[in-house]
Order: C-alpha cells, then sequence, then structure tokens
C-alpha cells in the first residue's frame, strides 16, 4: 500500500521506528498533489516551502532521540476558510483572493502546536455556501470516486483531498452538514461536533450560532485523534463551551451489545432513493448482529427544519457578510464616484450569485415588518427541533439515518436549481439546528458510489458516536475501498 494511503497510526509508526523520514513523508504528499489534483481540483494554494520546513523540524526531533506525538510529522490541510497566519486564505471568493491573515485560527495553532504539517488551503463553496463546491468563486473540485460528479460541499475541497489520498486528513466547517454530506459522497469519516466543542476563533463566519469546525478523515480512529488535537475551550471564542474533554480514543470499542438506536422515521419518505435506504437498512442489520438493540422513532418538526434553517442562516450571514465593504481588507473596486457606489461596486464585483442570494434572502428576513413573521417565528421552530432531539435521545444512545438522500450528482445537475440543491442537506440541516454531535461514516455502495450513514448523539456525547461508529467499521470493509480516481469503480 502507497503510504499516502496509511492511516495517522500507521505513519506515526513509520516515523518513530525511523523507516520513514517526515521530509520523505511530506515530499511523499507534495508528489501525489501534484499528480492528482490537476483532475480533482482539491487545493486553493499549496504550501510546499513551509511543509517541508515543518516536516525538517520533525526530523531534527527525531534526530535528538526524542518521542514524536501522534500528529507530529503527519501531512494534513486545512478549508480554506480558516485563517492561516501568513498563508492566503480566500474562502473561495473573489473578494477574499489576496487576504492574509495576521492570526492563526484556534485550531490551526492547536495543530501547529501538535507538529502537524500544512500541505495547503482547500478549495470550498464561497463563503461554505453550498453543497456541491460548485460555488467556489475559482473552480469545481471534483468527485474521487467519478470525476464527472460533484464531491459535495461546502467542504468538498476537504473531503476530496482526503478522499484522493492527497492529505492524510483535514478540518472542514459544517453549518447545514457541509462536512457529512461531502464526506458522504466521497466515502470518507467526518465528524460535526457539538456547538461549542471546538474553538471557531479564526473561521470566517457564515452562520455563527450554526458553524462548527470538524474533522475529515479515512477511519474513525484517525477523526478521534484529530478531536483530541482540536476540541476544548477557548477564551477567544464567546461560544466556545467548557466542558470535561475526554480522550476519544478510549471510546473505540467493538463491543456495542445494548446499544440503543433510534431510526428517525422522518428520514426515510419521499426523496431517498431506494438504493440508499437499501445500504442503511443492511447497516442496521449489521448493528443489530452486533448486539444492538434498533427500533423506530419519531422527531415530528423534521419536516420544519429546512425553512427554518434557511431562514436563520440567510439572516446571520447577510449580518456576518456587511463587513466586506472594501474598506478595511478584501477587494475594492476601483472607479467608483463616491464611497457608497464604492461599497455597492465592491460587493458586486466580489460576491458569486448564491452568496448574493443568500444575503438578499437574510436581508429580507429581517427587515422592519417581517422580523417576526420568518425570523422569530424561524427561532420558535428550532427549539421545537432542539426539543424533538432531546426526547428521542432520553430513550437511545444513538440516531442512525442516512446521511444524504442520494449519492454524489453529476456536475451542473443542480446548480440552476437552488430548492434542489437546498434538498442535498435535508438529512444534515436539523442537527445544525440542535447543535448536537453527528458523524458520517461509509455504509455501503450503490451503482459504484459512496453511501453513509449518519449517526447522531446526545451534546458532549462525541465518545458514544465514535463507540458506534468504530464498531460498524471494524466489521464492514467500506473504509478501505479507494476511488479508482476517474477510472470507475474502487482500487
Amino acid at each position: 500500500m502507497e503510504m499516502t494511503a496509511l492511516t495517522i497510526g500507521e505513519l506515526h509508526e513509520l516515523l518513530e521506528s525511523k523507516k520513514l523520514s517526515a521530509t520523505e513523508l511530506t515530499q511523499g504528499f507534495l508528489d501525489r498533489i501534484e499528480a492528482v489534483d490537476p483532475d480533482i481540483r482539491a487545493f486553493i494554494t499549496v504550501t510546499k516551502q513551509e511543509a517541508l520546513a515543518q516536516a525538517k523540524a520533525v526530523d531534527e526531533k527525531l534526530g535528538r532521540g526524542e518521542k514524536l506525538g501522534i500528529l507530529e510529522g503527519i501531512p494534513m490541510a486545512l478549508k480554506d476558510n480558516l485563517c492561516t497566519e501568513g498563508i492566503r486564505t480566500t474562502c473561495s471568493s473573489k473578494i477574499l483572493e489576496n487576504f492574509i491573515p495576521p492570526y492563526q485560527a484556534t485550531v490551526a495553532e492547536k495543530l501547529h502546536d501538535s507538529g502537524a504539517v500544512l500541505l495547503g488551503k482547500l478549495n470550498m463553496d464561497e463563503f461554505a455556501m453550498g453543497s456541491s463546491t460548485e460555488n467556489s468563486g475559482f473552480f469545481n473540485t471534483r468527485n474521487p470516486w467519478d470525476p464527472e460528479r460533484v464531491p459535495g460541499g461546502s467542504s468538498g475541497g476537504s473531503v476530496a483531498a482526503v478522499a484522493a489520498d492527497q492529505a492524510v486528513y483535514a478540518l472542514g466547517s459544517d453549518t447545514g452538514g457541509s462536512i457529512r454530506q461531502p464526506a458522504a459522497f466521497c466515502g470518507v469519516v467526518g465528524l460535526k461536533p457539538t456547538y461549542g466543542a471546538v474553538s471557531r476563533y479564526g473561521l470566517i463566519a457564515y452562520a455563527s450560532s450554526l458553524d462548527q469546525i470538524g474533522p475529515v478523515t479515512k477511519t474513525v480512529r484517525d477523526n478521534a485523534l484529530i478531536l483530541n488535537a482540536i476540541a476544548g475551550h477557548d477564551g477567544k471564542d464567546s461560544t466556545s463551551a467548557v466542558f470535561e474533554k475526554p480522550d476519544y480514543t478510549q471510546f473505540l470499542s467493538e463491543d456495542i451489545r445494548g446499544l440503543r438506536i433510534g431510526v428517525p422515521k422522518e428520514y426515510f419518505g419521499q426523496g431517498l432513493a431506494p438504493q440508499v435506504e437499501g445500504v442503511i437498512q443492511e447497516a442496521l442489520r449489521t448493528y443489530e448482529s452486533l448486539g444492538a438493540i434498533v427500533e423506530e422513532c419519531s422527531l415530528p418538526h423534521t419536516e420544519y427544519a429546512m425553512p427554518a434553517y434557511y431562514l436563520i442562516a440567510t439572516a446571520e450571514a447577510s449580518s456576518n457578510l456587511a463587513r466586506y465593504d472594501g474598506v478595511r481588507y478584501g477587494q475594492r473596486a476601483e472607479g467608483a464616484e463616491d464611497v457608497i457606489g464604492m461599497f455597492c461596486q465592491t460587493r458586486a464585483e466580489g460576491f458569486g450569485p448564491e452568496v448574493k442570494r443568500r444575503i438578499m434572502l437574510g436581508t429580507y428576513a429581517l427587515s422592519a415588518g417581517y422580523y417576526d413573521a420568518y425570523y422569530l417565528k424561524a427561532q420558535k421552530v428550532r427549539t421545537l427541533i432542539v426539543r424533538d432531539f432531546e426526547e428521542a435521545l432520553a430513550k437511545f444512545d444513538v440516531l442512525l439515518s442516512p446521511t444524504t438522500p442520494t449519492t454524489a450528482f453529476r456536475i451542473g445537475e443542480k446548480s440552476g436549481d437552488p430548492l434542489t440543491m437546498y434538498l442535498s442537506d435535508v438529512c444534515t440541516v436539523p442537527i445544525n439546528l440542535a447543535g448536537i454531535p453527528a458523524i458520517s461514516i461509509p455504509a455501503g455502495f450503490a451503482d459504484g458510489l459512496p453511501v453513509g450513514m449518519q449517526l447522531m448523539g446526545k451534546h458532549f456525547a462525541e465518545g458514544t458516536l465514535y463507540k458506534a461508529a468504530y464498531a460498524f467499521e471494524k466489521n464492514t470493509a467500506f473504509h478501505t475501498m479507494k476511488p479508482g480516481l476517474g477510472k470507475g469503480g474502487a482500487r
């Protein structure tokens, strides 16, 4: 097996035993990016010199006979809405095309302090608004399983890079499914942690009450290792939660006898592809064979989640994106007659169609005379959705559903119909409204394309999700399948 296909633990052993140097490992990934990325287009920026310098520092530490931390020397990449000091951070938008942050996002700083090697910054839907990465201001990212299909979004670059072995792991952000949906489309593991469990400091905001940073990995164990590194309270983030962080790897057990799994009936209705439902039903049988107790349950307000989400998210976006006016940083339009004209021209030139659409929706929802009718009502519905999850999770340890109603769709298939595109996230959006954790893991294949299974849990119960996900992973082989990168099928 090529070294770029190995897990964090496997690569750590090779580094510790000196069978492989950090520089050799990093160069191997840089070579992989050079070979594969012209087809996949996951990276916006490749930080070759910085990566090799970080790898050299790890090799020097090894040369002194010092022990390595589990993430030291392991190459990774970041979604391009996470600020990296001195490294261009674009949010895949023309308005931030040449923005170089003067500070580091907390998660980037934590990984840097852990000795991780940053390979570069990854493509995404502009300002994280989209479900296919077709809304990038620069180019489309392609699905490694079929380059004619989308990788999902908005963290499409993060997921495609991991699926194509261009990085061992990546970080993404999840506002309404933007880690889990692409993870399902590309056959990898993606976690949206509990809201507040991971600091948002340095994350370029879309919808502040919904955004959450999480890891994208090849295996459940790797995912737990990354959450160990990035989770925890941060005084720089006012929404960061104070909680006792466990070692998430201690939950990785194959023994799930007696685990109570609830299956929300609302996630198996109209719009769910029969092949996807068949894969999820087979996964439920696997859990039953492992001793889990599987029962149907109900989340009665699920049908209102999408309209509530698109009112709340767009309202928050219209506020958050007001700062991009050409005055303080980012693009500034030339040739305007006055300041107001410069504001308007800068935003007209700098934002793409989807971002403009969501700003207008949000501004309308917050406008005088409509606030109570739309935004306030959406917040009331959000409370009902939170209660639905609380009641269901009082009876069950985890809830299980498809991550997405279909497999990855073709590039251009839904880009002309925003409402159809929004429904790609119908299974993931309620989780962000509730603020609970959820993980997507590979559950099988339909017509040669990956199908993701979503596990949902109580607030700060990521450990329980990891336990359930790990047991399934160890008793199936779906996570070991690799895309043929355009040749069709797995390799």
